[in-house]
């Protein structure tokens, strides 16, 4: 592969979102540009755009052919990377199907289950046709984990591969005078506060201690007034959201939909073990067939189970501690792999 690679990426997941698949596109940009490569990201900033329903977080950029047009002609870029299947995504398709231009695809979000939790009225199946169909020219289809490699190529998928996720653990770190100012053990969750986490899941359980969400989204606010005794801080990034972490005993991850869950590794980073369903994603990360996953983590389809299992890994750590397992997964090698998978225009001579 060439030594300096001009990259487009085009998403429709970007600032002020806060979510793992802008985190994972941000590092991952940093990264290709620290490794001497050219990127540029083509997102719905500086656009018009327009709230998704249900969901205004997100913003959606339409009517956008002729500007990716002259966007991609003016950077010409040796690969293509399409990261999202929104109204961005699908106008870089066109874009580049019209004029021969090989991209690559990821599969970072379930949405057929997250369109069904918002609109029972739509069949997963109609929406795993559609997926289907956009991946479909793409020279490779990313996905996080084995475990969804599988189960894309059972709903018809090709070209898949695998790219991994990895932890900045000179960011995300244990830190010892971190403190909560309430009573512990402090379960935490982060992530969208969204229906499609399954966080009530983790709100309702009788647990000792105090809970804190950190995370904003469409379902904050009546799950706030539903759960007083809940420690709600909103949107935390950067040092604020380290030291959340760092203070807290345990992480939970209800989600049964995420296909990888970064915030996972950024816990375990932080010295936290982690209780959470024995689901896809997870259960890549930490599961029982993962080598070390059973000393930092508990996974149960008992919520609760899994949760007071974890706080005996906090208070009895194993010679495997989370920051030992944390440190075995970097970013480099992640945006390494990622590289492989591009689909590389050849040089003209």
């Amino acid at each position: 592969m060439a030594a300096h690679l001009k990259i487009l990426i085009v998403t429709d997941a970007w600032t002020p979102q806060v979510n793992g698949v802008v985190r994972t596109l941000e590092i991952l940009g940093q990264d290709l540009s620290s490794l001497g490569h050219s990127v540029r990201m083509i997102t719905p900033l500086g656009r018009r755009t327009f709230p998704m329903p249900t969901y205004p977080e997100i913003r959606l950029a339409f009517f956008q052919k002729r500007a990716l047009t002259r966007e991609i002609r003016d950077f010409a870029p040796d690969a293509v990377h399409i990261a999202t299947e929104g109204s961005l995504g699908l106008a870089a398709r066109a874009v580049c199907r019209k004029h021969g231009i090989p991209f690559t695809t990821a599969f970072h979000t379930r949405f057929a289950e997250y369109v069904h939790a918002r609109f029972r009225f739509v069949p997963e199946s109609l929406v795993w046709r559609w997926l289907r169909r956009f991946h479909a020219p793409a020279t490779a289809v990313m996905v996080a984990t084995q475990t969804l490699k599988t189960e894309l190529a059972g709903h018809g998928f090709r070209h898949l591969k695998l790219w991994s996720r990895g932890v900045y653990t000179d960011r995300f770190r244990p830190i010892p005078d971190a403190v909560h100012p309430w009573a512990g053990p402090t379960w935490i969750y982060v992530g969208r506060v969204a229906v499609e986490k399954n966080i009530e899941a983790f709100l309702a359980l009788d647990l000792p201690g105090t809970k804190l969400v950190v995370g904003d989204g469409p379902a904050r606010s009546s799950l706030s007034r539903k759960y007083p005794d809940v420690k709600f801080a909103g949107a935390l990034t950067g040092e604020p959201l380290v030291r959340a972490y760092a203070a807290s005993t345990v992480f939970v991850f209800p989600s049964r939909t995420d296909t990888f869950g970064l915030v996972v590794l950024e816990a375990l980073a932080c010295g936290l073990p982690v209780a959470a369903y024995p689901v896809e994603g997870p259960r890549d990360v930490v599961g029982p067939d993962v080598p070390g996953g059973s000393q930092v983590a508990v996974l149960d389809e008992d919520l609760r189970t899994a949760c007071l299992g974890a706080l005996q890994i906090a208070k009895n750590p194993n010679a495997l501690t989370p920051r030992a397992f944390a440190e075995a997964r970097s970013w480099r090698a992640c945006t390494l792999q990622f590289l492989r998978n591009l689909a590389v225009e050849p040089d003209e001579d």
